[in-house]
C-alpha cells in the first residue's frame, strides 16, 4: 500500500475539544477513525476517546495483516465501542452515559469500506468530484427524505443538528455500512466533524483537496472554517488520506509505503489500552500523539531513503 495521510483538530470557540481522530495501519490494511463527542451530554470527549481506543484495539487484533470480513468488523467494532461507553458509565456511576458520533473507514486491497453513526462525515473524492458522502443520521436528512424539506436547506435548517443515532445512547446504534468502493490512485478519503462541513460547502472541501496535498489541504480547510465561524466555532477536525495504490503518480516525502512492514506490526496514532484499563484511561495525551506521528514521519523518511538507494 502507498498513501499519504494527515490529521488535525482545532478547539474553535469551545472550552474544550471533544473531537478525536486517529489512524492505524499494518502492511495490508489502513484504518481511519473520527469521533465527535456530543456536547449536550456529560463527558462527550470520553465517549469519543473510548470509541477510538476500542475500534483501534480491535483493528490491531484483527488485521493480520488485513481484516478478513471488513463490513462485519466495522459493525461489530462499533457495537463494542457502544458497550464500552456504557461500561465506563456503570464503573464510574455517572448519572447518564456519554455519547459520541463516529465514522470509520477501512482500506485494504485497493478497496475502501466505511461505516458511521450520527453526523460525522466521510467523503470519497476523485479529481475534485465527490463520488460518495455519508448521509447524516439527523432530523433534517429524515425530513429531506420524506420530501418535507428541500435539500438546499440541509446546511441552514434549524433542526440540522438534531441526531437520532450515536454511540452511548440507551438503544443500540444503527451502524450504516457503505458498499465496497474501488479506489484509484489520487482518490481522497476525508473524515470530518460537523464543525468543518457545517461551515464549508462540499465543493470547497473537494476543490481544496483536489488542488493540494492532504498535508496542505487539511490545515487550510480548518483555518478557513474556524476563521469564518469565529468565536462561535465548534471543534473542527479532519482526517484525510490520499490513495496512491501500488504505484504513485508523483513521489512525495509524505508517502507511506507499507510493503516493507513485517506481518504482525501495527503503526498507530490511536492510544489504545486494553479494555480492562479503559476506566482509568486518560483523555488523549497530545504529547504521546505527537510522538507517534513523529515516529511515523521518521519511518516514512527511512523508507524513502531505502527506496532512493535501491533506485540509485
Amino acid at each position: 500500500m502507498r498513501f499519504s495521510v494527515y490529521q488535525e483538530s482545532h478547539i474553535g470557540g469551545r472550552r474544550n475539544n471533544q473531537d478525536r481522530m486517529g489512524y492505524s495501519f499494518t502492511r495490508d490494511a489502513l484504518l481511519l477513525v473520527l469521533a465527535d463527542g456530543m456536547g449536550g451530554h456529560i463527558q462527550g470527549e470520553m465517549a469519543a476517546t473510548i470509541a477510538l481506543q476500542t475500534i483501534g484495539s480491535l483493528f490491531q487484533q484483527n488485521a493480520n495483516p488485513y481484516v478478513k470480513k471488513p463490513e462485519k468488523f466495522l459493525e461489530e467494532s462499533f457495537f463494542a465501542a457502544h458497550r464500552e461507553i456504557h461500561r465506563y458509565r456503570a464503573i464510574n456511576n455517572l448519572p447518564e452515559t456519554p455519547r459520541t458520533t463516529i465514522v470509520a473507514c477501512l482500506v485494504q486491497h485497493n478497496n475502501a469500506f466505511w461505516a458511521h453513526c450520527g453526523d460525522s462525515r466521510l467523503y470519497w473524492m476523485r479529481r475534485g468530484q465527490i463520488l460518495a458522502r455519508t448521509r447524516d443520521h439527523s432530523r433534517i436528512e429524515t425530513l429531506i427524505a420524506q420530501g418535507k424539506v428541500d435539500p438546499s436547506e440541509r446546511d441552514t435548517h434549524p433542526e440540522r443538528n438534531k441526531l437520532f443515532n450515536c454511540l452511548g445512547a440507551p438503544n443500540m446504534p444503527i451502524v450504516e455500512l457503505s458498499r465496497r468502493a474501488s479506489l484509484q490512485p489520487g482518490d481522497v478519503i476525508l473524515l470530518c466533524s460537523d464543525g468543518l462541513w457545517s461551515v464549508l460547502p462540499d465543493h470547497v472541501l473537494a476543490d481544496t483537496l483536489a488542488t493540494n496535498t492532504v498535508v496542505r489541504a487539511v490545515p487550510e480547510l480548518l483555518a478557513t472554517a474556524t476563521g469564518i465561524a469565529g468565536k462561535s466555532s465548534d471543534n473542527v477536525t479532519a482526517l484525510a488520506m490520499m490513495w496512491e495504490g501500488a504505484t504513485t503518480l508523483q513521489e512525495s516525502p509524505n508517502t507511506i509505503m507499507t510493503h516493507t512492514l513485517p506481518i504482525g506490526s501495527v503503526t498507530t496514532t490511536i492510544q489504545a489500552p486494553r479494555h480492562a484499563d479503559l476506566e482509568g484511561a486518560d483523555v488523549f495525551n497530545d504529547t504521546e500523539i505527537e510522538k507517534a506521528i513523529e515516529e511515523i514521519r521518521g519511518a516514512i523518511e527511512k523508507t524513502s531513503r531505502v527506496t532512493s538507494k535501491n533506485q540509485g
